[in-house]
């Protein structure tokens, strides 16, 4: 069994919203973390009020192969290793197949796809390959991948065509990862949030919140990233969470529009 305090994590989208919460809370208890992001500054400056000494900042793409595999050697050398990897990274691509005045373009579909789905397979092929050289645990573990995913994966709405194509994927992989990572000692699971309070939800009116907490069946809020980070939290000291999807959504199912 693995405690917070002794995570060695590494983040993707970690300078904001939900990774940067789960990054908080692993830090609070004790951990360590690295956070990934595109964003230099951002990261920079949530490294510097984390924690000077645990928290380590890279910039990175998650879609770029040889850029992810370089940031998790940077991660493992400066924390003196890897064991935990939250996937958070990730754009929106909002848009209908057959918009108004043309179908959508393939580069705006390549990039949701990139982005959410290669760029997540591609984080966790690199950090499981350092994985597997960490000591075994008494359940012969070596590592969590935790990746995120969306209730969108199941009911996408009219206009979610890309970002649900690339959540789906993301739910897919779950299963096969996890089976052949049993190999190697490393666990693999999703969380699938709804509708969640994260930097661009907090940028809306407050009349577009209000509606959005409205339509979460219980309770009628809109998610935290805190209570998101707790879940990923459950799932690194839990180890017989393998191989599936948590959905963290309230019981919301989304409607068509």
């Amino acid at each position: 069994m693995m405690k917070i305090q002794q995570v060695k994590a590494l983040i993707t989208g970690g300078a904001s919203g939900l990774g940067l919460a789960c990054a908080q809370h692993i830090i609070d208890q004790g951990g360590q973390v690295t956070l990934i992001d595109i964003n230099q500054d951002i990261g920079k400056s949530q490294q510097q009020q984390l924690h000077i000494e645990r928290a380590f900042f890279v910039a990175a793409d998650v879609s770029d192969e040889a850029a992810m595999e370089n940031a998790c050697q940077q991660a493992w050398q400066h924390m003196d290793g890897l064991n935990v990897v939250i996937n958070c990274a990730g754009v929106l691509a909002a848009g209908r197949v057959l918009g108004r005045e043309a179908p959508m373009a393939l580069n705006y579909f390549n990039k949701a796809i990139q982005v959410n789905l290669v760029g997540s397979f591609n984080v966790a092929k690199a950090a499981a390959n350092l994985m597997q050289n960490n000591p075994a645990d008494e359940d012969n573990q070596r590592g969590v991948i935790i990746n995120t995913a969306s209730v969108a994966a199941y009911e996408g709405q009219i206009g979610q065509a890309a970002y649900s194509a690339s959540k789906g994927g993301i739910v897919a992989m779950t299963l096969p990862m996890a089976r052949e990572f049993t190999r190697i000692g490393v666990r693999v699971m999703t969380i699938a949030p709804g509708v969640f309070l994260t930097p661009m939800v907090a940028g809306m009116p407050d009349e577009i919140k209000k509606a959005l907490g409205a339509s979460v069946p219980f309770p009628k809020r809109l998610g935290t990233p805190a209570e998101f980070a707790h879940t990923a939290a459950h799932i690194i000291e839990n180890t017989y969470l393998n191989g599936s999807v948590i959905r963290l959504d309230g019981a919301i199912r989304l409607e068509p529009k």
